[in-house]
């Protein structure tokens, strides 16, 4: 059973998230709080999953990420926004969200990317603009990119390559026949060289680094 705790101002944003999850067979909401009590219920409730509202007026989203992120067992935090584009984005992201959402993302959609998060997948939306991910990409990227990548095995190369086409660890160690153990313990390998905090900005390195393979019309165009 997949743990979420849902952080959002908005009452019925709240309820609304959490009706959608709980019809999920596999996946329990175990609190449903505003900002202000969420890092509280979080290290009461323990749970795999946290989508956290970024603008909150009780207390900053990225407050509590940054405090979220500083447990000893943190869980995955995946943002929500009802913003395509949004100027907190970037530092969340470097703060170490497994990615963000928009607050109305297809119900239907919601348990597939709750589950891609559990199982150490990102999230970005759908309508997240190419200005968003350049902004993040920005001074110091490049260097920091053929440093890391530098560092990293041919294996952990490969494993980099499918966190950056967005597979969750299970997917990867079907798709290298490994146990998802290795996975895990080489996706920890690659965010160290790499020196960022989670698997979105891995991914956009190895976007920027050019390890990633063009979509077919634009190889022939």
């Amino acid at each position: 059973m997949i743990r979420v705790v849902v952080v959002d101002d908005e009452a019925l944003i709240r309820t609304g998230f959490q009706h959608i999850l709980d019809a999920a067979d596999d996946i329990e909401v175990v609190a449903a709080v505003p900002g202000g009590q969420a890092v509280a219920t979080v290290r009461e409730t323990h749970p795999d999953v946290v989508l956290l509202d970024i603008r909150m007026p009780d207390v900053d989203g990225l407050t509590v990420l940054t405090d979220l992120r500083c447990l000893p067992e943190p869980p995955v935090v995946a943002m929500l926004t009802t913003f395509d584009m949004d100027e907190y984005v970037e530092t969340a992201l470097r703060t170490g969200a497994a990615g963000f959402l928009l607050k109305d993302t297809d119900p239907e959609e919601l348990p597939f990317l709750v589950r891609a998060l559990a199982d150490g997948g990102t999230v970005l939306s759908s309508k997240v603009t190419r200005t968003v991910v350049d902004g993040y990409l920005g001074a110091g990227s490049q260097e920091t990119a053929a440093r890391g990548l530098d560092q990293l095995t041919d294996r952990e190369r490969d494993v980099l390559v499918l966190i950056a086409e967005g597979l969750s660890n299970t997917d990867i160690a079907t798709r290298m026949h490994l146990s998802t153990g290795t996975v895990k313990d080489h996706v920890s390998a690659i965010l160290t060289k790499l020196e960022v905090g989670g698997r979105v900005q891995a991914a956009l390195l190895a976007e920027r680094a050019g390890l990633l393979k063009p979509p077919r019309d634009e190889e022939t165009g």
